[in-house]
């Protein structure tokens, strides 16, 4: 049974910064390359980042060089570290393999930028 669980979103203002963890069952993890997603209102969920079983990490364009994935294949859990937030990075964010993501999706967790 899959299980992922992200969190550490919130409301805040442009230029701050926010981590987001994603604790995932431990029979997944350490195998796979793991993304972060996101989805905005009215918008299709896009691939932010990903980084491979041995940390290898990989980027949209639209948040290279301000977010940065990591994982701790200890705790089964992936990171997501965003700086200098934009309005436009507002969105569910949601953590998942990459690049076939399992069909299970997580509750995500709410990022809004506003000012």
């Amino acid at each position: 049974q899959v299980q992922l669980v992200e969190s550490g979103g919130g409301l805040v203002q442009p230029g701050d910064s926010l981590r987001l963890s994603c604790a995932a069952s431990g029979s997944i993890f350490s195998i796979n390359a793991m993304g972060w997603y996101r989805q905005a209102p009215g918008q299709q969920r896009e691939l932010v980042a990903w980084i491979s079983s041995g940390g290898s990490t990989n980027y949209a364009d639209s948040v290279k060089g301000r977010f940065t994935i990591s994982r701790d294949n200890g705790k089964n859990t992936v990171y997501l570290q965003m700086n200098s937030l934009k309005f436009e990075d507002t969105a569910v964010y949601y953590c998942n393999r990459y690049p076939r993501p399992f069909n299970y999706w997580g509750q995500g967790t709410q990022v809004t930028v506003s000012s």
